[in-house]
């Protein structure tokens, strides 16, 4: 019957993760407007902060935002100009350039972080126990491997640390 295929456990697993990852998305997006941040930006200077000496090449960078090369370069551009992360060349491959986290970039994150994490304990992550939300980063890290399996590139590439200062 029709209404047997409309009710596969498929369909509703999607619509709710949908559902789930829209409603989460609205309420953090207020916590990053309130500290001068798209999610994007966000999600850049996380990344950023989260990598071997706060840098990552920008293709990496682009592969783990899931943003096109134009659209990353886009992102940066308009992050560069606020201050928030600078370009350096890569000492690894001089074609390639890095994507480098400023002090301002830090501390605009350091500010955003503590209400985003208020943010999802209300709405997302404090709504589970600590055995449910193991097991649920174990299952998206699995699902995650197969629909995007750059999302961690460059997140400890040698070539991207920084240069010696001496």
């Amino acid at each position: 019957m029709a209404s047997d295929l409309f009710d596969d456990p498929r369909l509703t697993a999607m619509g709710l993760l949908v559902e789930v990852y829209e409603g989460v998305s609205a309420r953090i997006s207020e916590v990053h407007a309130a500290h001068g941040l798209s999610g994007n930006e966000f999600d850049v200077l996380i990344r950023l902060a989260r990598s071997p000496g706060r840098q990552l090449r920008m293709a990496d960078l682009a592969a783990q935002t899931a943003l096109s090369t134009s659209g990353i370069t886009r992102v940066i551009d308009r992050m560069e100009r606020a201050g928030l992360v600078e370009r350096a060349a890569c000492p690894g491959d001089r074609r390639a350039s890095l994507a480098v986290l400023t002090p301002s970039g830090e501390e605009r994150l350091a500010a955003d972080v503590p209400p985003l994490l208020d943010a999802l304990d209300t709405w997302f992550t404090g709504r589970l126990s600590a055995e449910e939300l193991d097991a649920f980063l174990t299952g998206l890290r699995k699902l995650r491997e197969v629909v995007r399996p750059r999302a961690t590139a460059g997140a400890d590439a040698p070539d991207a640390s920084p240069a010696d200062p001496a």
